[in-house]
Order: C-alpha cells, then sequence, then structure tokens
C-alpha cells in the first residue's frame, strides 16, 4: 500500500503493515512533502466518500474545502519548515471535503516523519459529525435550560416575594388577631371589674343609706316622745342627728352624680371669678353640723385675699371631701387646720389633722375608687370620695397628694392654678 520511490520498501514484510495499517480505528491519511497522497487506509477513504484505493496519488487539496485552502498551504510549508513539531487540531473547528464536495467537521492530527531522507506527513483524521451535532444539542439543551433557570428564577423571586408579602399579610392578620383578641380579653376583663364594681357600689349604697336612715326614722320617731320643756336636749340631739344623717346622705349622693358625670364624660367645667372666702365659709359652715364634741377647725389665714378664677363648685368639693374625712376620722378635741399658701401662679392649700392616718401598706391605694384602708373599714364611708376630687383637680390642671402617720394624723395638699383659662 505504501512505497517508497526507488522501490524501496517501508517495511521488510508489506503484508503485516498493510494489516496494522488498516488495523487504525482513526482514518489514516500518508502523504509527502507535495501533499501527495501516498497512502490512505480504508477508514479515510470512507469518510471522505472514495472507492478503495482512489485516494492514493491524489493531492491533498481534494480534501479540503476551496475556502480554506490557501490558508492550509501556508500553514503547511510554516510545518514542513519545523520537522519536529506535531499538530493536534483538538479543539478546533476544521473541516474536510468529501467527494460528493460536502463539507464535514474533522479532528486531525499531524505527524511528520522521515524516511531513507524522504520527507512525509502522517494525519489522524477524525469524523467531528456525530460529535458536533451533540455539541449543538447540547449547546442548545443549555440555552434551553439556561432559558428555564432564568424563567424558573424570575418566578422563584416572583414566587418569594408573593411568599413573604404571604408572610407580611399573615404576620399583620395574626398581629390584628392578637390585638384583637387582647381588646376583647381587656373588654372582657373591664366588664368582670365592672360587675364586681357593681356589686361593691349597690352593696356600699345599700349599708350607706341604710344605716343614716335607720338613724333618722329611729330620732324621728324619739322626737314625737319628748314634748316636755325639760326634755329640750333630748329633741335637740335627736335633732342634730337627723341634721348630720340627712348631711352625709346629700354628700354621698352628690359624690355619686359626680362619679357618673366623670364616667360618662358628661362634666363641664363652669369657670368664674370669685373670692376664695365665699368658698371657705361655705365649707366651713357645712363641716360645722359634722363636728364632734370637741372638735374644731381653724383657718390659719385671711381668706378674703385671695381671688381666683377656677370652677368653684369643684373647689368647694374637693375641701368639702378632705375636711369631713378629717372630722370623720379624727377622735373628739381635736382641732383641724386649714392652711393657704401662694406660689407663683397656684393657690396651695393644706388640711392637717390629728387622726387615725393610713397604714402604710394601703397608702399607695387611697386613691383607688371604692377603696378603704384597713383602719376605717368599721367606720362610715364609700371610697369614691378621694378618687372623685382627684380626677376633677387633675382635669382642672391641679394636683393632690398627702403624708400619713397612723394612729398620728394625716395632711393632705391640694395645688390649684389660680387663673384657669377655658
Amino acid at each position: 500500500m505504501f512505497k517508497i520511490n526507488n522501490n524501496t520498501v517501508l517495511y521488510q514484510n508489506q503484508d503485516i503493515f498493510n494489516t496494522l495499517f488498516e488495523a487504525f480505528p482513526e482514518s489514516v491519511i500518508i502523504f509527502d512533502e507535495k501533499q501527495k497522497i501516498v497512502a490512505a487506509n480504508s477508514s479515510a477513504e470512507k469518510i471522505f466518500g472514495y472507492e478503495k484505493g482512489k485516494l492514493k496519488d491524489q493531492f491533498l487539496n481534494i480534501l479540503i474545502p476551496l475556502r480554506y485552502q490557501t490558508t492550509h498551504k501556508n500553514h503547511f510549508n510554516y510545518f514542513m519548515t519545523k520537522p519536529n513539531n506535531r499538530i493536534n487540531t483538538r479543539g478546533l473547528y476544521l473541516f474536510g471535503l468529501k467527494k460528493n464536495n460536502e463539507e464535514f467537521p474533522v479532528e486531525i492530527g499531524i505527524n511528520p516523519f522521515t524516511i531513507y531522507e524522504k520527507k512525509y506527513v502522517m494525519a489522524l483524521i477524525i469524523d467531528m459529525t456525530i460529535r458536533r451535532e451533540s455539541e449543538i444539542k447540547i449547546n442548545s439543551i443549555n440555552v434551553v435550560l439556561e432559558k428555564k433557570v432564568k424563567t424558573g428564577t424570575v418566578e422563584l423571586q416572583k414566587t418569594i416575594k408573593k411568599l413573604k408579602k404571604a408572610n407580611l399579610d399573615y404576620k399583620k392578620e395574626l398581629e390584628r388577631r392578637i390585638e384583637v383578641e387582647n381588646k376583647i380579653k381587656d373588654a372582657l376583663k373591664k366588664e368582670r371589674e365592672l360587675n364586681e364594681l357593681k356589686s361593691k357600689f349597690l352593696s356600699l349604697v345599700s349599708h350607706e343609706f341604710k344605716t343614716p336612715l335607720s338613724g333618722i326614722l329611729t330620732s324621728a320617731i324619739l322626737l314625737e316622745k319628748y314634748q316636755l320643756n325639760n326634755q329640750q336636749e333630748k329633741r335637740k340631739k335627736h335633732l342634730k342627728t337627723i341634721t348630720e344623717k340627712i348631711q352625709y346622705l346629700n354628700n354621698i349622693l352628690n359624690d355619686f352624680i359626680s362619679l357618673e358625670r366623670i364616667d360618662s364624660s358628661k362634666e363641664n367645667y363652669k369657670f368664674t371669678v370669685f373670692n376664695l372666702s365665699k368658698v371657705i365659709n361655705e365649707v366651713v359652715y357645712n363641716s360645722n353640723m359634722l363636728l364632734k364634741s370637741g372638735q374644731r377647725i381653724n383657718i390659719l389665714q385671711n381668706t378674703s385675699d385671695y381671688v381666683l378664677r377656677q370652677d368653684e363648685k369643684i373647689l368647694e368639693l374637693a375641701l368639702n371631701n378632705i375636711i369631713y374625712n378629717a372630722i370623720r376620722y379624727s377622735p373628739e378635741n381635736t382641732e383641724i387646720d386649714l392652711e393657704i399658701s401662694k406660689n407663683t401662679n397656684n393657690l396651695i392649700f393644706k388640711i392637717t389633722d390629728k387622726g387615725i392616718g393610713i397604714p402604710e401598706n394601703d397608702q399607695k391605694f387611697i386613691f383607688n375608687r371604692y377603696f378603704r384602708a384597713e383602719n376605717v373599714l368599721n367606720i362610715q364611708g364609700t371610697g369614691i370620695g378621694l378618687n372623685i376630687i382627684k380626677t376633677h383637680l387633675e382635669n382642672l390642671g391641679g394636683t393632690i397628694g398627702f403624708k400619713s402617720i397612723e394612729n398620728k394624723g394625716s395632711e393632705f395638699f391640694v395645688e390649684l392654678p389660680i387663673n384657669k383659662e377655658s
């Protein structure tokens, strides 16, 4: 198959060489330095579409597409000047030309060799058609996959965004439900407290009204028995009892009315200009009817020196309540002092008694509605007076506070703006 000129045989055993040459799985073409094909195995003939033996003595250009022939010639000349180089076209896109002029992709390995001082080149050629088609399909699939991945990524991002929004909406809904649930719990708690307060209130009213009314009824019945002149002291005693009980009931009713106005937000304060002495005289007059034997109220300043613009009735209510408590919780033969002072914008009232005082553990609850200290539970009272006046005073820009020592007495402080704007 492959003989050197001058009848020099490449191998001593031509048959063995031809067998090995044909056994190559790759297509093999051998050509000389003039690019004349001197040998081609059947694999080469098959991929280029030539019959057996038809490639021999043909020039290599018949296997190269016309557009590559100039470039091939330059590369070949350069290659032949450096015969020790080997060329491997793996990864390059080269093309061969079949007998029917059909181009197809190939991969070529070129190896030069010399026999008897004559140069030859052996080209190993692999048909890349199937591989290139596979690459094209793979690339096409990759493009499709990339698009699907991009589309999937976009959809995933949208889904994540929707999930985040849904999660946020769920969180907001959960918070809203918790808030509603807490409001319902608060409403139920307030309703329970209100029911407890109502029960306590009804019990309180029943007790607080029943006792004075019984005293009034008893005194009224006894008055009919004391008709003689020498019984006038007993008559006066029962008349005083009736007066005190009526005054006490009147104070309770005033507290309840004021409490209802506060709770229903119906309280409209009325601001007028008045002299303080008017309020003090009214408070002392009402208080004198409740004084125990030997008790006395001391006014330590000239009250006519002070003129206010305030709600006159609320100030009277506050002073009445504190002084009534001082009378009720102080023993006989004690004094109650009312001291008045002034700072830049406010009047300050200090009411001091020498009564039973407030236990230290109860002092923090003293302004709570219906609360009564443990040392006065057997004394008549509603436990709403201080709560009412504290609310009113704060609404008028004022404050109330106290200092107290059990069994020694109490000092209550009321501070109220002199001029209150409407």
